[in-house]
């Protein structure tokens, strides 16, 4: 498989993006912007007789999408208003939603339409699906293994110091409810003795255990608190090595601004025989890139065009693959990828709805 074009940063494919997507290796993002079946007067978008033919088509792609990313790996797929609910219930076969991301384009047909010959309310808004592996860690997905493996790592490090204590509550012959009475606390005792979510005792609270486990005879938690603290100290910082080896494993997802999944960004500028007709605006795609990738993530643009999400991707210092089958906007994408990089702090964008 030969690319059609390649720099440091970025790799465009001519062809059909199933016949290439297999031979690619792991990606840690795709930005999907299939065609949208019936609403633009091109043959690409008109190729399928039924909405079933075009959503089977999407499914097989959508297979590939899931083969190839990876496992913390966040995909993003655009869908029309007419055809954005078929779309996520596809896709739900094979991914898990996050968001049903709406894209409100202030420019849109609502500002021109006569209103009195509408039969149904206008649609000036797309969709983009937004969704990661089953498994996968995130907010919308519980259970998926991060928390317990942190419970588990917690435990696993801190286990000599629990095991002091229950070893010398033991042998005092104490339970931990007595211990919560003679501290005059509920349940803390469980943090003191349990496996899940252990905490070192307070200094306070430590010295009464002192007392009252001994009695008298001064056998039982003779080690200095101060002893304690500074191997706790030394073990938690291990802890949050660990930890962050953990958080490197997750899926991105950083927002500084823009919380929403109602979006606002005018369409791309269209008239111009160097843009795609169903180009996105960049601004709204580097804010997609910027929340779910890193600095030197790999993103898939399996539907290229013009290659919009090649050109920021290479802006913010990711790795973009391209698929194209029209040979046209391959070059014009690679006529745009040689530029300097571009400067977005003039580009418009609104805040989220």
């Amino acid at each position: 498989m030969t690319p059609y074009y390649e720099d440091d940063a970025c790799t465009i494919y001519h062809g059909d993006c199933r016949e290439i997507i297999p031979q690619l290796a792991q990606v840690d993002a795709i930005m999907a912007d299939p065609p949208y079946y019936n609403v633009l007067n091109e043959v690409w978008d008109r190729q399928w007789k039924t909405p079933a033919e075009f959503l089977a088509w999407l499914g097989e792609c959508a297979d590939q999408w899931r083969d190839v990313l990876a496992p913390n790996g966040s995909l993003y797929c655009f869908a029309s208003p007419a055809q954005a609910a078929r779309v996520e219930v596809m896709l739900a076969d094979k991914f898990q939603i996050l968001n049903s991301i709406r894209w409100v384009k202030p420019d849109s047909i609502l500002n021109r339409a006569e209103v009195a010959s509408l039969r149904s309310f206008l649609s000036p808004w797309e969709a983009c699906i937004f969704a990661e592996q089953f498994g996968a860690d995130g907010s919308a997905l519980m259970g998926s293994g991060y928390d317990a493996a942190c419970s588990e790592l917690h435990a696993g490090v801190f286990e000599p110091m629990r095991a002091y204590l229950v070893g010398e509550r033991d042998a005092a012959g104490w339970t931990s409810r007595q211990v919560d009475n003679a501290l005059g606390t509920a349940g803390m005792a469980g943090h003191y003795f349990g496996a899940s979510q252990w905490s070192l005792p307070t200094e306070p609270h430590y010295l009464k255990m002192r007392e009252a486990f001994n009695g008298g005879d001064g056998q039982h938690l003779r080690r200095e608190y101060e002893d304690l603290r500074r191997e706790y100290e030394d073990l938690r910082r291990e802890y949050e090595d660990l930890r962050r080896e953990y958080e490197d494993l997750r899926r991105p997802f950083n927002l500084e601004r823009f919380t929403s999944d109602v979006w606002e960004y005018d369409s791309a500028p269209q008239g111009s025989k160097r843009t795609h007709p169903a180009a996105k605006p960049e601004p709204m795609l580097r804010r997609m890139i910027e929340a779910s990738t890193k600095t030197g993530a790999i993103i898939l643009d399996p539907f290229m065009g013009s290659g919009t999400t090649l050109r920021a991707a290479k802006d913010l210092g990711r790795k973009a693959i391209g698929i194209e089958l029209d040979r046209k906007y391959c070059d014009i994408a690679v006529k745009r990828l040689a530029q300097e990089v571009l400067d977005f702090s003039t580009i418009s964008q609104h805040p989220a709805a």
